[in-house]
């Protein structure tokens, strides 16, 4: 069976066994063939506009090695791998409903976000420690907080590394850098330190044992903040230039004189009253030029 035709039979979900061994699941999902650029807009269009059933049976297959991948990253919260995957899958399958191909986005990068939300409800709702995190800044704290302590340990000598808990001053950055309150960096330090929990080390497959508590991922190299931070530099640089380019000479000006231009002192670019001197109008045409001006540029970034 060639690739293409592996993902077009009647019943694409026949490929991957439900039941049995983990092992064996991971290694069906790992054989199925990737889409196309074109192949998974083809069928991301045909799911939206009549609902077909096989084209999102052909999105989902193929981007289920993805959940797999992210779920390693979850291991050590001492939960099964399977019940992982099991709820990237739905998440997956909420990406895929939701996938829009005229974004110009790859269904690779909108699905992490889907997957990664159902695997930290799971982690959320079941791993008992985690009664603390109840806002989106202690969320954030729990998932963070461990791969932040051990960046913060790097590089000092041998006695501070050991050291188990935070100083106060890295006590008052991971709550600076994570915008939550000093107490409740102590009180989740205190949780994840301690021995509260309750959840025996589970056993995979391969007979390998992980505690409760691990390394949390690090996320400074994860897929979705690197494309983040490209698209980030892309409008600040060349974004920026091609929008400006779409205006006429005397609102460019308007626009570069009042928000892209600073002066050595600091003092940025020329005033309202200043440009509608120059140009001998009211300020208030200055701003009216300024405001068409930057719904031009808007609309030329969205393009």
């Amino acid at each position: 069976m060639s690739a293409n035709a592996a993902l077009t039979v009647r019943d694409p979900w026949a490929l991957v066994p439900s039941l049995g061994n983990l092992d064996a699941y991971i290694s069906a999902v790992n054989r199925l063939p990737l889409l196309t650029a074109e192949e998974e807009s083809s069928a991301a269009r045909r799911l939206r506009e009549s609902g077909d059933l096989e084209a999102a049976g052909r999105l989902v297959l193929s981007h289920l090695r993805l959940v797999v991948a992210i779920s390693r990253q979850y291991l050590g919260y001492g939960l099964p791998q399977g019940d992982l995957i099991q709820e990237g899958n739905v998440g997956l399958m909420k990406a895929v409903k939701r996938f829009d191909p005229d974004q110009g986005v790859r269904l690779v990068s909108y699905a992490m976000h889907w997957i990664k939300a159902e695997i930290h409800e799971y982690i959320l709702k079941n791993w008992r420690m985690v009664k603390v995190a109840t806002t989106k800044g202690q969320r954030k704290l729990f998932f963070n907080l461990r791969s932040m302590k051990h960046a913060l340990k790097a590089g000092q000598d041998d006695a501070s590394t050991h050291r188990s808990t935070l100083t106060e001053a890295e006590i008052a950055h991971v709550a600076r850098e994570l915008n939550v309150k000093r107490e409740e960096v102590l009180e989740m330090e205190t949780r994840m330190s301690g021995g509260d929990v309750a959840l025996e080390p589970q056993t995979d497959d391969d007979g390998e044992s992980f505690a409760p508590i691990a390394y949390l991922a690090d996320d400074s190299s994860e897929p979705t903040q690197v494309i983040e931070a490209r698209s980030r530099d892309e409008l600040a640089g060349d974004g920026i230039q091609r929008a400006l380019e779409v205006l006429d000479p005397r609102s460019r000006r308007i626009v570069e004189e009042r928000w892209l231009k600073v002066n050595d002192d600091a003092s940025g670019g020329m005033t309202l009253h200043e440009l509608a001197a120059e140009y001998g109008v009211s300020a208030e045409r200055i701003r009216q030029i300024e405001v068409a001006a930057m719904k031009k540029m808007r609309k030329a970034l969205a393009t």
